[in-house]
């Protein structure tokens, strides 16, 4: 098969121009790329996503803290960005995320919600980027030999110190053991109630609030907050850090335990003691990705570093609980271990791909999780239903 004119362009400009960014794996590998967005350098792990949508509410979720996300889908810009699909609760802040690897130049946009080109997006978002590599190589040398830790530079002169930044990749820690929840969480309490967003009316404000909940920040997604209003709830979300105590006070419905990023056991190290009475107050308890590992742990199953991860919006999770097949939108580096579930825990979600677990339901009481992200954004909205299985959860406590 022939080579496009822009993969020709795009591969003759990687061989013949001076590099201006640098991807520098622990293992010593260095790829030569084009810097896009700001520029500097930073570490972390080299995940990659097969998401072929969404790249802006990626970049933006807090979940991708500490990574240095490489997209398999090629045309990356092609819709612009715009302030409405960022995820992190506070638009002001960053998500974490370390730096972007993409194969071609970004797309140049065409749509019409596009406010800002992707270039110069990532440049107020201090996220750095590299284009020009081969993506495909980089997805396969993951997939093959596991998640790699590395360093990603951006400068436009091209000046390099190669035996430094290896050292400095080295000398990252990686994420086993690692506490990310701190950088990302909410300073203060704030309450929420803007509902999900409809063609032609945007965000609008929730209606008819029915239940009080109260969402534990670990990483929060806008659009898990959305979600919950959507499904009738007033969301109060509090810091990480929180005492179940205060929480408790709240008098609230029901208890979200949010996503995030990291070592689910390092932040279990003080979430998970507040987990546990949470769960033993008897109030309705969900939890999502890094909430569902830390809640596996607080009902005493273990949690490990998967091979890979899981990254990508067109993963396959089987519902034991219906029998369906959901499409699901996730991120996460680390799962819990299914043979460590004990025999009051019900596993509720498995994935296709692998079998490893995406859910568990604790038997005798309103508490349940599972490992992808059901309120996805920009989709799929296959596992919306989760929600509302939520609010039927407290609608039964209530009595």
């Amino acid at each position: 098969m022939s080579n496009s004119p822009s993969e020709t362009k795009a591969r003759d400009m990687t061989a013949t121009e001076k590099p201006t960014a640098l991807l520098v794996l622990k293992d010593g590998t260095v790829l030569q790329g084009r810097g896009i967005g700001a520029t500097g350098e930073a570490v972390g792990e080299v995940c990659f996503n097969t998401a072929m949508t969404g790249y802006q509410e990626i970049l933006t979720d807090p979940s991708y803290a500490g990574q240095i996300i490489t997209f398999t889908f090629p045309h990356i810009g092609n819709v612009g960005t715009n302030d409405e699909d960022i995820e992190t609760s506070n638009l002001a802040s960053t998500s974490g995320v370390r730096g972007m690897v993409i194969r071609a130049d970004i797309t140049q946009p065409s749509n019409y919600r596009s406010a800002k080109h992707l270039d110069a997006w990532l440049k107020t978002r201090g996220i750095i980027g590299l284009s020009g590599i081969d993506t495909r190589a980089l997805t396969s040398r993951i997939r093959d030999k596991g998640s790699v830790d590395g360093l990603i530079a951006h400068d436009p002169a091209g000046n390099f110190d190669i035996p430094a930044l290896l050292e400095k990749a080295k000398a990252w820690p990686g994420m086993v053991g690692l506490d990310l929840v701190k950088d990302v969480t909410c300073g203060q309490s704030y309450s929420w109630n803007e509902a999900r967003w409809k063609w032609g009316c945007g965000y609008e404000p929730g209606h008819e609030l029915k239940y009080r909940i109260v969402a534990i920040d670990y990483g929060i997604k806008r659009n898990i907050l959305r979600c919950l209003t959507s499904a009738g709830c007033e969301v109060t979300v509090v810091p990480a850090e929180t005492k179940a105590e205060d929480i408790l006070s709240m008098n609230p419905d029901g208890v979200f335990l949010s996503n995030g990023p990291g070592d689910p056991a390092a932040t279990g190290a003080y979430a998970v003691p507040e987990i546990k009475k949470l769960v033993e107050s008897g109030k309705p308890v969900f939890g999502i990705c890094l909430g569902h590992q830390m809640l596996a742990l607080a009902l005493g199953a273990t949690t490990e570093k998967m091979h890979q991860g899981h990254h990508g919006a067109n993963h396959p999770v089987k519902d034991h609980t219906t029998g369906k097949v959901e499409i699901t939108s996730m991120n996460h580096g680390f799962a819990v271990s299914r043979e460590s579930l004990g025999s009051d825990l019900e596993e509720t979600h498995v994935s296709l791909f692998d079998g490893s677990n995406c859910g568990i339901r604790l038997k005798g009481k309103p508490v349940f999780s599972v490992q992808y992200h059901p309120e996805a954004s920009p989709g799929p909205m296959d596992s919306h239903y989760l929600f509302e299985r939520f609010v039927k959860l407290i609608e039964e406590a209530r009595g």
